[in-house]
Formats: structure tokens, sequence, C-alpha cells
């Protein structure tokens, strides 16, 4: 399919928990856009249940990936983030991602991966107001806006900042 974002890999994380349309709505727009998406879980081929029973297979292993095959990874949210960040695979690749300059993208709860990662010190960021604490003790400068774009970090806050969100990830991705 041709788009904006053709030639584009993209990666994103899922487990069990996660918010359904944090991981949906993105998938499917970077896909109308041309993106290759992968969802990539603790086991390949593991279909794994959203906050709202809505299943996503895992077509991939976050042990078996490369950082240099994608062009940014994108974070949903839900409580998969606080599992997740244990994975030292999962800060791995995102830490490989952002200090390449490579696009991180994260919305509601997802910033706990990033957190953990180590990447947040001195960005400016959103995030569900649940982890606005964890983010500025973490050195982010939490700004309570539907996007928030700051160099290489894009953030968002809930499901209704989703098409912001996009919008802002297709727009980076696109230049």
């Amino acid at each position: 399919m041709k788009g904006k974002l053709s030639g584009k890999n993209i990666l994103m994380f899922v487990d069990d928990l996660y918010e359904d349309l944090e991981l949906w709505y993105p998938k499917l727009r970077m896909t109308e856009e041309g993106a290759d998406v992968v969802v990539a879980g603790k086991e390949k081929g593991k279909v794994y249940s959203g906050k709202h029973t809505y299943p996503c297979r895992a077509y991939a292993s976050f042990d078996e990936l490369n950082d240099k095959d994608f062009d940014a990874l994108i974070i949903p949210g839900g409580f998969a983030p606080d599992k997740l960040r244990r994975e030292e695979n999962v800060l791995k690749l995102t830490r490989n991602i952002f200090k390449s300059g490579k696009l991180v993208a994260h919305i509601c709860h997802a910033g706990w991966i990033p957190i953990s990662a180590g990447i947040m010190k001195g960005f400016k960021c959103t995030s569900t107001p649940g982890i606005k604490d964890d983010l500025t003790n973490a050195g982010a400068i939490w700004i309570d806006e539907p996007v928030v774009v700051d160099r290489n970090m894009i953030s968002s806050r809930r499901p209704d900042d989703l098409p912001d969100f996009c919008k802002a990830i297709i727009d980076y991705l696109s230049k």
C-alpha cells in the first residue's frame, strides 16, 4: 500500500492489559499510510488480551528483534507498560531506537517504559495525569496538552487524543 509512510518500519509492544484503542488506532493508521508495523510481545505468536478484551497477536518476540530494523517505536498505554518495563530487551530496544535519533512515541501509561529506559531527562512530554509524578521525577517536563513533540519524542495523554497523536507521528515520519 502506497502512502506517506511507505518503506517505514514501525515497532509496537504488546502484553496483556494493553489499552485496546491505543494499540489498534495507531497500528491501523500507520498501516493505512503504508508503514510495516510489527507488534512484538514476550512470546511470538501469543494472542494478548487488551483491557477491553480485544485480542492482539504478537508477530515477533522482542527478544529476537534488532533496533536497527525500525524507523520508529510506538508504545501503547494501558497496564501492559508496567509489566513490559521489567523486560530488559524492551528497555534495550527503546533506548537504542531513541539514542539513534529515531522516533519514540508513547501515550497514556506508556511513559513508564521510557522512564525505565532512562531517556526522559530534559524532554517535554505529556501522559495520563496518573504518571505525571513518575515522569517529572525522571527529569521530564510534563505539559498537559493533547500531544507534545520534543525532538525525537512524541507523547499523548489518552484515547481521546489519538487523532492528534497519530497525525504528529505521520507528520514526523513523512518528513
